[in-house]
């Protein structure tokens, strides 16, 4: 990893940097370093974007969760399901998952590489063949998994759905009809899990680097996206 963009959910000296059981001395920097050199849990492969805190707060792994995402101005209710996979396939997933959107999408990227802790850009293009942005999405397939400051949602308006694979490698399914997401889930052995934690819901790390912002403009420019 180049360089580590930043820590959610609490500063590093009060939070990431104690020991597990809470160990007021905390690890020494080479104790630091192997943690953030971990890739493997278990089966589960971790992307180079993002690592947890030291102490481990939650473990990753792969699976879904059933939720519900409520819209503040109107207070409707849309289920929700949020999916960990694997570094090996979790693109191959997002890109199964996009084809139930239907043939015209709307895209939004997401990037925090300007940005300070916690805030990002969002940036919009309307009306793209699906087809045209799945070839695209191939060419910047590793900025998309490694960059902790990327992400990306595509989404059919009329259809109200919308799939989400944001800065933490997470996929965000939004719409009224998830059995079909479910079944593409599953099919890559990603299972569901109502007990299952996500990184975001703990202490976590962010990874980043120069060539990772360059290629994302580069990116934005290709697909046309703008504030």
């Amino acid at each position: 990893m180049s360089f580590l963009k930043r820590i959610y959910n609490g500063p590093l000296e009060s939070h990431s940097l104690e020991g597990p059981g809470g160990d007021n001395h905390g690890p020494t920097e080479g104790e630091v370093e192997s943690h953030l050199q971990v890739d493997y849990y278990g089966d589960f492969r971790l992307t180079e974007a993002i690592r947890p805190s030291y102490q481990l707060d939650v473990v990753p792994q792969q699976g879904y969760r059933r939720d519900t995402y409520t819209d503040q101005k109107t207070d409707v209710e849309v289920p929700l399901l949020i999916a960990a996979a694997s570094a090996e396939f979790v693109f191959d997933l997002f890109m199964d998952l996009l084809d139930p959107l239907g043939p015209l999408v709307d895209m939004v990227l997401e990037t925090s590489h300007l940005s300070d802790a916690g805030e990002h850009a969002d940036m919009y293009r309307d009306h793209i063949d699906l087809p045209v942005l799945k070839s695209t999405l191939w060419d910047y397939e590793e900025l998309l998994t490694h960059d902790g400051c990327s992400g990306i949602a595509v989404l059919n308006p009329a259809a109200k759905l919308e799939v989400q694979f944001d800065e933490h490698k997470l996929l965000f399914i939004y719409g009224e009809s998830p059995q079909q997401f479910e079944e593409i889930l599953e099919s890559h052995g990603v299972q569901h899990d109502p007990q299952l934690r996500f990184l975001t819901e703990s202490d976590h790390i962010h990874s980043s680097s120069d060539e990772f912002r360059d290629q994302f403009d580069i990116f934005r420019c290709r697909t046309g996206a703008g504030s």
